[in-house]
């Protein structure tokens, strides 16, 4: 129905920057928010930044000042610019987006994208 594939994870030194990348296809009629989530080793997954589709933001304390969501609709992709990246940022980094395909909302998750903070 809905497949989003993630891109731009890599490895950098800290104080670096990556752009993640997810671009939304499939069965899609609309897509109301879009997010990045990530999880460390042994950790939860967390939000990290959240978008509406009317651009309205919002961020994990941890990246604010550091991190910044974008989306183009016509494109139906989601973007997360990282700069200033932490060793603490290391996770692997999910997209998330709420998608309505046939009449009905449903919650979509890409494969994950490693990010790598070497100090």
């Amino acid at each position: 129905q809905v497949q989003l594939v993630e891109s731009g994870g890599g490895l950098v030194q800290a104080g670096g920057s990556l752009r993640l990348s997810c671009a939304a296809s499939g069965s899609i009629f609309s897509i109301n928010a879009m997010g990045w989530y990530r999880q460390a080793p042994g950790k939860q997954r967390e939000l990290v930044a959240a978008i509406t589709g009317g651009g309205s933001t919002n961020y994990a304390d941890s990246v604010k000042g550091r991190f910044t969501i974008s989306r183009d609709n016509a494109k139906n992709t989601v973007y997360l610019q990282m700069n200033s990246l932490k060793p603490e940022d290391t996770a692997v980094y999910y997209c998330r987006a709420d998608a309505v395909v046939a009449d009905e909302m449903g919650d979509y998750w890409g494969q994950g994208t490693q990010v790598t903070v070497s100090s």
